[in-house]
């Protein structure tokens, strides 16, 4: 990629091979993908279940601001897993591996759901609680990339992958991929309202 022109053109070139697949391994498509997707937070919304994001580095930035937006503009219970002494604590105490594992342990419940952040699919703390959420007969979606088979990118409901090993394209599809979901749901919130 040596113009601006060729980073553009990768970068929709990975928007139209985001891959999305299922628990059982079934592949939709993406516009049946993004549907249910939708339809697991409108779900929340609905029955007023909560909804936490995790991520890293690059992918924590991504994590806080969707819950901000997710909760203002999508009426969604979104929280946080990202208050500063909490973190630390549970770093010092625990291990960084428990993070987030830790927090839902003592948040989350049935019903409700996680978003898991991870470009390399590979965070030994959002496996973690990927697996507390399974243990609270909660529902997740993941967002990957890197490689095709990381340990994250089959342990969702519905899984999101982008066939990249580049952390700018990753994390900016991952933004993209979930602001896309909140505006359908803001745009679902208004037409109900409006009849």
């Amino acid at each position: 990629m040596n113009a601006p022109n060729d980073y553009l053109d990768e970068f929709v070139r990975l928007l139209h091979n985001v891959r999305i697949t299922m628990a059982d391994g079934g592949q939709p498509g993406y516009d049946a993908g993004m549907e249910r997707i939708v339809e697991m937070f409108w779900q929340c919304r609905e029955n007023r279940r909560s909804v936490f994001f995790c991520g890293n580095g690059g992918s924590a930035g991504i994590a806080q601001n969707m819950t901000a937006d997710y909760f203002k503009n999508g009426g969604i219970r979104a929280h946080s897993l990202y208050e500063q002494t909490t973190l630390t604590c549970i770093s010092n105490d625990y291990t960084y591996e428990a993070v987030f594992s830790k927090q839902l342990e003592l948040m989350a419940g049935r019903g409700d759901l996680l978003v898991a952040i991870s470009s390399s699919g590979e965070s030994e703390n959002i496996v973690n609680a990927i697996q507390t959420m399974r243990m609270l007969d909660g529902t997740v979606v993941t967002l990957t990339g890197f490689q095709e088979k990381n340990r994250i990118s089959t342990m969702g409901d519905v899984n999101l992958y982008v066939p990249k090993r580049h952390y700018g394209m990753v994390e900016s599809i991952h933004n993209m991929l979930l602001q896309q979901i909140v505006d359908i749901i803001v745009d679902r919130t208004l037409v109900e309202i409006n009849g």
